[in-house]
């Protein structure tokens, strides 16, 4: 797999995004794997920012001794916590497969925000059997084109 870390035969690998995530499982060899697809996650729909809040942000009225200033709240960021939620939903779902013993080793390949939020969702368990991450995202790229990569 890329940055030296070697994907064993039957590891179970995630390549995911904040809105699509893929669970293959290596049925080839390090140097030549073969990933088949053992699950698919796909984040519901997610409306724009202004069909799920306000679009202005809200301002704050800080009083002090120089009179009162004005300043901005950031907006929420509708998107980044559905992202954030779903990829604490597909870290659950990997949790629960680790449980009943349906992996031993795992890869995860996914965007540095995506990865953060998994790291901190799985469980030691989980994180015990991680052989390597890989900050990519590559959910839209063919199973062929994602092997190769991950071959090196």
């Amino acid at each position: 797999m890329a940055n030296g870390v070697r994907l064993p035969h039957d590891a179970w690998v995630l390549v995911g995004d904040g809105r699509r995530a893929l669970v293959f499982q290596n049925e080839g060899s390090p140097d030549k794997p073969r990933l088949v697809v053992q699950q698919v996650f796909e984040a519901p729909p997610n409306p724009s920012t202004a069909e799920q809040g306000t679009e202005r942000p809200s301002r704050v009225v800080a009083s002090g001794e120089g009179g009162s200033r004005r300043s901005a709240v950031e907006p929420t960021d509708w998107h980044e916590i559905a992202e954030a939620r779903f990829a604490r939903d597909v870290a659950a779902a990997l949790c629960e497969a680790s449980r009943a013993g349906r992996f031993d080793k795992l890869a995860v390949v996914a965007p540095p925000k995506t990865l953060a939020e998994l790291r901190d969702a799985f469980d030691d368990p989980v994180k015990k059997k991680i052989v390597g991450e890989v900050d990519k995202t590559l959910t839209k790229h063919p199973v062929a084109e994602i092997e190769r990569l991950l071959a090196g």
